[in-house]
């Protein structure tokens, strides 16, 4: 019996013969001038042992001492986004080439620097190749577009018949991209799609129990932005063992945060190679811009033919290329980086955002798992929460959202607690999970 990925690489390959005529090889190698050593903007990349006034500069709103509020509502988890690496590499690209080419990736904007980013981020999951988008919401769309066209491209006619449809069984609370991908693969008749019960695995089995479709796709945020909790990840892969399906997960808010080297929940669990397609974002913990679309090759190969929010958008600007390559390189043994890079480096930032949040369990004995913590009070104490209402969430859900981040001192998590104290009863209830393995 063929694999999972074997039978789903064979679709891929059939849609993408009819929708290719040897076009990728016709692309520009785009090849901006080499910079010299003063305007490389890998050069001289400095790291830090410790937290440095950087760090603050956007955890602290208000001008006056009184008015002062402290920020836990941002996702730059890592607080990279005001690293001096990330400031000077972004400066010196945008001296050296202004934005780069200002065209979609499919006609002249992908530059061989987009490329080193590709490669960074495919070696970095484990996976053959890349795509990267402008933004992680064109990253989910694009390859949900990608995921329709294997449905109507395999299809004996001009639309799919019930049984070539593609059943994509979606967690209630995944992000709005996911939900508005798959809303378009539905309007196109390339999708049957089943939404599951939040990380209700019983209700996952019984729904692809019942499926007749071949093609079976289960598709899920590995960290939900909403609640703060964790997919089931090992039980997802068990899952995948007796139902052959593919396995698609957002790692928008684990890039970078989880795991040894910032690989994300797979790599937390050594499960890449049972996770068949990773969408990520540069966007948070990656402190930039753009998402990215991690596959095999000949995935990345349909993404990029038929992936309209990658091919009707200009691609990211050459600044937003370099500097998450600046953060993410030496990570990665054999990627194009200088010998030091921040990712490696300053391997204690993702540590200090994990005591946070350890710190922030063990203050108020909520159940805190992750940087995401869900409260369902209004609080106005001199922090900068975000409230969070529909759509984001259902009218009977409202809450605020706390993000914890490496930036963050003890001290500021202690004067959380004692605020979320006087104004929230029962917080000294006992926590019923502990942060472990992460």
């Amino acid at each position: 019996m063929a694999s999972v990925e074997a039978m789903w690489e064979e679709w891929v390959v059939r849609a993408f013969a009819r929708v290719d005529n040897n076009f990728l090889s016709y692309l520009p190698k785009v090849c901006l001038a080499k910079p010299s050593a003063e305007e490389d903007p890998l050069a001289d990349v400095e790291t830090f042992d410790g937290p440095g006034p950087w760090d603050r500069t956007l955890l602290e709103d208000g001008e006056p001492a009184r008015n002062r509020m402290l920020l836990f509502s941002a996702n730059d988890y890592l607080n990279l986004s005001t690293h001096p690496a990330v400031r000077k590499a972004s400066a010196k690209a945008a001296l050296a080439f202004g934005m780069g080419p200002r065209s979609s990736a499919m006609a002249s904007g992908q530059t061989e620097y987009h490329r080193r980013l590709e490669n960074v981020l495919a070696e970095m999951h484990k996976k053959e190749a890349c795509v990267v988008t402008p933004t992680g919401f064109a990253a989910n769309t694009a390859f949900l577009a990608a995921l329709g066209a294997v449905a109507t491209h395999n299809a004996a006619s001009r639309r799919p018949a019930a049984h070539e449809k593609i059943a994509v069984f979606s967690d209630a609370l995944n992000h709005a991209s996911i939900i508005d991908g798959l809303r378009m693969m539905e309007r196109h008749n390339q999708a049957v799609v089943s939404v599951y019960r939040h990380s209700d695995m019983q209700h996952l089995d019984e729904l692809l129990s019942n499926c007749p479709v071949q093609r079976k796709v289960v598709i899920t945020d590995s960290l939900f932005s909403m609640e703060g909790d964790f997919a089931p990840m090992l039980d997802l892969v068990q899952l995948r063992k007796k139902h052959r399906f593919l396995f698609v997960i957002d790692e928008a808010h684990t890039a970078f945060v989880c795991g040894r080297n910032g690989g994300g929940i797979g790599e937390v669990y050594g499960i890449e190679d049972q996770i068949d397609i990773i969408v990520g974002t540069l966007s948070k913990a990656g402190g930039c811009l753009g998402g990215f679309v991690a596959c095999s090759q000949k995935w990345s190969n349909l993404v990029r033919m038929t992936g309209r929010p990658y091919i009707f958008t200009t691609a990211s600007p050459y600044p937003s290329s370099r500097a998450p390559t600046v953060l993410i390189t030496a990570s990665i043994p054999s990627a194009i980086s200088p010998a030091v890079t921040v990712a490696r480096k300053e391997a204690w930032r993702r540590q200090a955002l994990w005591n946070r949040v350890q710190e922030f369990a063990a203050l108020t004995k909520h159940p805190a798992t992750s940087p995401i913590l869900s409260l369902v009070h209004m609080l106005e104490r001199g922090f900068h929460i975000i409230a969070v209402r529909p759509p984001a969430v259902a009218p009977d859900a409202c809450r605020l959202r706390v993000t914890l981040t490496s930036g963050h001192s003890s001290e500021d998590v202690r004067r959380l607690v004692a605020a979320l104290s006087e104004c929230i009863p029962g917080l000294d209830r006992p926590a019923d999970q502990i942060v472990a393995r992460l």
